[in-house]
């Protein structure tokens, strides 16, 4: 399971260090494709696998899951770590992203995701300030 917020920058390359405490979860490679809400998503091998799973069942006859599974495959890439851990994200995600310097790296649960630091300091600060309202939304769950 993947948890915490961590703060890094791309180097002069475009390369972004994958947080220690990630890789020893992640091992050598991940795959990375189009988040939500202006983000990067990363998935284990395994985990894609299932989502691979689940979107296969999209009826094709629904515009909507056309054009999200067209989207959602075309932005993923799989990468490897370099022995720094590194790793070169297409130009596509980090535009997709806004990725230019400044990176905020959130665990969560089964996924990866990567924010812009602007993008990510936005959506936590309203999010916060929403975040009783949220929690009273999602009524499957019990903490």
């Amino acid at each position: 399971m993947f948890m915490g917020e961590y703060h890094h920058n791309l180097d002069n390359k475009g390369r972004l260090i994958m947080p220690a405490k990630l890789r020893e979860q992640i091992g050598s490679k991940m795959i990375f494709t189009r988040g939500m809400e202006g983000c990067i998503f990363g998935y284990l091998p395994n985990t894609w696998q299932e989502i691979e799973a689940k979107l296969a069942k999209l009826p094709l006859t629904k515009r909507n899951a056309r054009n999200f599974t067209r989207l959602f495959y075309s932005g993923a890439m799989e990468c490897e770590f370099d022995k720094q851990g590194r790793v070169n994200l297409t130009p596509t995600l980090k535009e997709h992203a806004g990725l230019v310097k400044e990176c905020v790296i959130v665990g969560v649960s089964d996924r990866i995701e990567i924010w812009a630091k602007e993008r990510w300091e936005s959506f936590s600060e309203e999010a916060n300030e929403n975040y009783d309202d949220i929690a009273e939304d999602l009524d499957d769950i019990q903490l």
